[in-house]
C-alpha cells in the first residue's frame, strides 16, 4: 500500500510497475493457494476400541478428487489439537496417515472438526477448511487393575487365583507358535505352510466356571473407579471364560468372544451417559 501511495504521489513509473508486478503475484499465488486445496475430503476411521485416557490409533484418509492437479503440504489439525503434514497427495488419489487421538471421558464422543490447511505456494497466506465430522465414536472407560473380582454368587474371589483355563470347546482366540505340546490336530496346516515354524490355534475353554460382574459390587470410591474396574476385568477375563454383567437393575448373561467383550464395554461406556 505504501508503494501504491508513493506512486501515486511521485508518478514513478517503474513503482507503478512494482506495485503491478506485486499484485499480480500475489493474486497467482492466491488462486494457486485456494485450487491446491479444493476438493481435499477428510475422513477419520476409528480402531475397535478406544479407551479413555489412553492414545488411541485413528486413522486419516484423505482423497483428491481433482482431477488435473496435485495438492500439496497440505496439514490436518484434528478437534484434540493433534496436526499433521502431508507433502503431497497426487491428483484422484488417497493417502492414509496413522496417529493417536486421546479422550478424556468415556461415553459417547463426536469426533468433531477437522480443519485442513496449507500455506502453499509461498508460505504467504494460510488458507484453510473445516469439515464438521458427524461420526460418533464410543469410548469405553479407562482401565484401572482390579485386585479382586466379584463372583456371579455375589462373593470375592482373588483374580490371581482364577485359572486362565485353555480349552477345545470355545471360540478361537489366537494363532500362536507350536510348543510340542499341542495336539496335532490343533496345527493351523495353511498359516504353518508358508513359514518355517508351526503355528497352532488356541481356543478358550468353555468348562470354566462363568463369571457376572456385578458392578455395585466393585472397590472404588465414586462410580467412575468403579466402572473402569469392572472394564479391566472384562477386558481381563473374556478371553479365558463367559463373562456376564450385572449393570443399572438387569443382568446381562455371560458369554464369550469379542463381539460379546465389545457389548459389555460398551454398556459401562454408557452408563448414565444417555
Amino acid at each position: 500500500m505504501l508503494l501504491g501511495f508513493s506512486a501515486v504521489n511521485t508518478g514513478n513509473n517503474l513503482l507503478f510497475l512494482v506495485v503491478s508486478a506485486l499484485l499480480a503475484f500475489m493474486s497467482i499465488t492466491g488462486l494457486a493457494g485456494m485450487l491446491n486445496l479444493q476438493k481435499i475430503y477428510p475422513e477419520l476411521l476409528s480402531p475397535i476400541e478406544v479407551f479413555a485416557g489412553t492414545p488411541a490409533p485413528f486413522r486419516l484418509r484423505l482423497n483428491n478428487s481433482k482431477g488435473y492437479l496435485p495438492s500439496f503440504l497440505i496439514r490436518v489439525e484434528t478437534a484434540s489439537g493433534d496436526n499433521y503434514t502431508i507433502p503431497v497427495i497426487n491428483c484422484n488419489c488417497t493417502v492414509e496417515e496413522f496417529f493417536s487421538i486421546t479422550f478424556p471421558d468415556r461415553g459417547r464422543t463426536a469426533l468433531g472438526v477437522i480443519t485442513v490447511s496449507s500455506n502453499y505456494p509461498v508460505n504467504f497466506f494460510t488458507r484453510y477448511w473445516k469439515f464438521n465430522l458427524k461420526d460418533t465414536v464410543i469410548v469405553f472407560p479407562h482401565l484401572i487393575t482390579s485386585a479382586f473380582l466379584g463372583g456371579s454368587d455375589g462373593n470375592t474371589v482373588a483374580g490371581s487365583n482364577l485359572r486362565q483355563s485353555r480349552g477345545l470347546d470355545g471360540e478361537l482366540e489366537r494363532i500362536a507358535e507350536y510348543s510340542g505340546h499341542e495336539p496335532l490336530r490343533l496345527i493351523h496346516w495353511k498359516l504353518s505352510a508358508r513359514s518355517d515354524n508351526l503355528f497352532v490355534k488356541e481356543f478358550g475353554s468353555q468348562t470354566v466356571q462363568p463369571l457376572v460382574i456385578d458392578l455395585d459390587r466393585q472397590i472404588g470410591q465414586h462410580l467412575e473407579e468403579r466402572i473402569s474396574r469392572a472394564a479391566w476385568q472384562v477386558k481381563k477375563q473374556i478371553l479365558s471364560r463367559p463373562v456376564g454383567l450385572r449393570i443399572n437393575g438387569h443382568t446381562i448373561p455371560p458369554e464369550s468372544g469379542n463381539r460379546h467383550c465389545l457389548h459389555l464395554l460398551t454398556e459401562l461406556a454408557l452408563y448414565e451417559k444417555d
